[in-house]
């Protein structure tokens, strides 16, 4: 085998790894975009435990107590939601995509604040209206 043909081979052998790596690294970003969307349905079950806890037991006394509970599961919803962005944002960070597109971290970030600001107007409607 003469020497440009075992150097195109090696070339041959490097390409390949490369293209391996990049399918590789995008795998993993659309992983943690789907372990993202995992935890805000997380967040969201949390908000619906809430919501679900305040309609049946409304009629609890002292009245505050319901209101507590459900208010203790939007908390945990709203910490859900800010870590699950911390993951992803620093993970997308590290990565970079090649061949997928990607969630930007900035509407990463936007559907965190935003769901973490209705959680909060949530927990004031059931403080002041219910």
């Amino acid at each position: 085998m003469s020497d440009e043909t075992k150097q195109d081979l090696a070339q041959a052998r490097t390409d390949y790894a490369e293209d391996r790596t990049h399918f590789a690294e995008d795998r993993t970003m659309l992983a943690h975009e789907r372990s993202f969307a995992g935890w805000v349905r997380t967040g969201m079950a949390s908000v619906g435990i809430a919501l679900g806890f305040t309609a049946l037991f409304k009629e609890i006394e002292p009245v505050w107590v319901p209101k507590a509970i459900a208010t203790a599961f939007l908390l945990i919803a709203i910490l859900v939601f800010r870590s699950a962005e911390r993951r992803a944002c620093g993970i997308l960070s590290r990565l970079e995509a090649h061949t997928v597109k990607t969630l930007k971290p900035v509407r990463i970030r936007l559907l965190t604040w935003a769901l973490s600001l209705a959680t909060l107007a949530l927990i004031g409607a059931i403080w002041w209206l219910a």
